[in-house]
This record gives structure tokens, sequence and C-alpha cells, in this order.
């Protein structure tokens, strides 16, 4: 499989890398800039699948790490794998859980083979090899599988990155070999801000022949600045024709550089995460709506915004957060969704109209402001 099997770009910024195009997947066609919602346990934080589908998101993230825990992927495959499981019918991107594994600290320990650790949920102690994490995906039977990798924290030495690197693209070798179905398997590449590191592991990730290029190891603690300094190393040679992914980015500043980079696929927890303690992003900025101004706003979260969240007044989603009625955290996380969704519409728009300058310009404005 190549990249042009599954990916093909329409538009491109004259200007600059900004680009869009089509990912060609067994369960649909994804328009990119593409933002991928998180599922982590096969469910969108307080939405329904129709929910999420309504906000306008044609492709969902979810965790092989956690599926595999619980339920089991087993389970899974018995009840028609996972698009059947969660009554999701558009495609799915598993993560490997790779950043969740090296997040429980103690816990794990790693080496050339892979990664052995204490169950959050039992205590048992488990392992993960890039071999068994692809079995796990395979039968989930999703459409974009990710290897095991080994991301780094900020702050991190060079040497540190480098080790890193290099075992993310030897497990991707072991993964690569071990696949047995068509499914899509990207490649991430590590090296966290140091360009050496960075472009050692982009050409090792190539070198696979994977088809699609996946970026791990930034939005980690070092800043936006150095994220996009990162970000510019990875993308060195990688051909016009590959799908990029940036891995857990972002906010709306944070996608819209990205995007002007060439990046085609985003993630990230924020959107749900914010929409439960009250943030949302509008066109008129950001929203806090605990705050006492909103008591007796009238006016909906955002004009601009098509879904149900807007049908209601801001003083009555702030009264649904102090009363503690989780139709509160439910709509603003809606709100959020189909605002990044929103997004990556009218990214897609002004590239193909060849005014995605201008948009930029207009978003990086936007987000900076405190809406009241």
């Amino acid at each position: 499989m190549t990249p042009t099997d599954i990916y093909s770009v329409s538009h491109k910024d004259p200007l600059g890398r900004a680009r869009a195009g089509l990912l060609r997947l067994p369960h649909g066609d994804v328009p990119t800039p593409a933002f991928m919602p998180v599922g982590t346990h096969a469910s969108v934080k307080g939405l329904t699948s129709s929910q999420v589908e309504a906000t306008g998101a044609h492709i969902l993230l979810c965790n092989a790490f956690h599926l595999s825990l619980r339920p089991g992927e087993d389970l899974v495959r018995e009840l028609g794998g996972l698009h059947k499981f969660m009554n999701w019918k558009r495609p799915i991107l598993t993560d490997s859980g790779g950043y969740q594994i090296f997040s429980l600290g103690k816990l794990f320990e790693v080496d050339d083979t892979g990664v052995s650790f204490q169950s959050p949920i039992d205590g048992k102690r488990l392992s993960f090899t890039p071999e068994r994490v692809v079995a796990i995906q395979e039968a989930l039977g999703v459409d974009i599988m990710m290897p095991l990798d080994q991301p780094v924290g900020w702050p991190c030495e060079e040497d540190t990155a480098r080790f890193a690197m290099k075992r993310s693209v030897a497990w991707l070798k072991r993964a690569v070999a071990a696949k047995t179905t068509s499914q899509v398997l990207f490649g991430i590449a590590q090296g966290s801000v140091f360009h050496d590191v960075r472009r050692e592991g982009t050409a090792g990730v190539l070198e696979t022949g994977v088809p699609g290029f996946a970026v791990g190891g930034l939005a980690v603690g070092e800043g936006q600045g150095l994220m996009i300094q990162g970000l510019d190393y990875a993308l060195r040679g990688v051909p016009p024709q590959y799908p990029v992914y940036l891995m857990g980015v972002g906010t709306p500043s944070d996608i819209v550089e990205a995007i002007d980079r060439g990046v085609d696929m985003f993630d990230c927890v924020l959107p749900t995460r914010n929409g439960r303690t009250g943030w949302a992003w509008t066109s008129e900025g950001v929203l806090r709506i605990r705050n006492a101004s909103f008591r007796t706003d009238p006016r909906p979260l955002d004009r601009h915004c098509d879904g149900p969240c807007c049908h209601v007044s801001r003083a009555y989603i702030r009264h649904l957060f102090l009363a503690g009625e989780m139709l509160g955290p439910a709509l603003m996380s809606w709100h959020n969704i189909r605002y990044y969704q929103r997004l990556m519409e009218g990214a897609r728009e002004a590239i193909i109209e060849r005014r995605w300058p201008l948009y930029k310009m207009q978003v990086l404005d936007r987000v900076k402001r405190i809406g009241r």
C-alpha cells in the first residue's frame, strides 16, 4: 500500500504548504484538513455517536490500550468490531496507547522487546509489544492503526530523544512485519524538538514504506514556539503525497499554524475536556460560561453555530453548570466539537478559494479574545 492509495491532494495554498485533500478509507472518505474527536473508551464523553456525527466529524480517534484493558479486543471482535460496537459508521483511527502507558510513571518497564506495566484497572502485570499492539487493532477492525512507540516528555535531553526515536523506528519495522490485514498502518516519528533527531526519525519512518506519516512527541509542555520548531524539523523530507497527522494537537491556534505547514489530521481532548469545565470557543473568542456576566445573558453561545447547544441561552447553560446538571457539559462539549469541525470546514474552503492566509490571520485574532 502506498500513500496515493489512500490520500490525494486537491488544492494547495499558492503561498505556502497548506493543502486540502481526501483520505479514502474502508468506512468512508475523510476531507482534510480533518479533526478527530477523541473517544478513548469507544465514547466521546457525554455524546452519542449520532450526536458526534451531527457535529460534522468524519473520523474518530479511539485508544487501543484502553480498549484492550476493557472490554477487551476479543469481545469487541465477537460483537462485530469497534464500528458496530459503538454504532459509528465512519472511519476510526486507534492510537496504540504508547503515550498512556508511558504516563503510568513507575508502573511500567520498557526494553527493546516492548513495555510491561501494571494494569490501572486490576493491577495485573501485562506486556505490550509492537506485534501485540497490531494484533489488538486488527481485532478491533479499525481503519487506521498506530504502532507502539516511545514518546518522551518535556524537558528532555537530546540523547534521550534520540534513543526513543531509534526504538520507535525499530518497533515500527516490527509492526509492519506483523500486520496481516489490509488496514492502514501509519508510522510515528519521534525526536522532540531536536533538528538532527527529527531528521533521522522522519527518514526512518519513511524507509519502512508505511502509507501515512504521524508526528509524535510534541505538545507535551514545550510551548507553541518549540512545538512549531519541532514540527518544521519533522516535516522536512516528507514527500507531498503523504497524509500527515500531528498527534495530540491541540488549540485552534496550534491547528492553523500546523495546517499552514502541511499537516492534514489532528486530534485533541481539549474540546470535550474544556467543554466539561465550562469553556467554549466561539466566533467572539473564548467564553467561560460560569462567569456572573452570563447570568441574565439571553444570547446563544455563538450566533454562527448551528447546533442544539446554540438553541438555548448562555444564561440557561450557566444555570445547568451551577445546578450540576449533566446536560450543561454535554451541550458545551457538542458546541466545542462543532466549533473545531467548523474550523476545519473553514480551512478547507479557504484553501480551495485561495484565501488561506487571511483565514489563518482571522482565526488567530479571534482565539485571543475573551468573549463577553
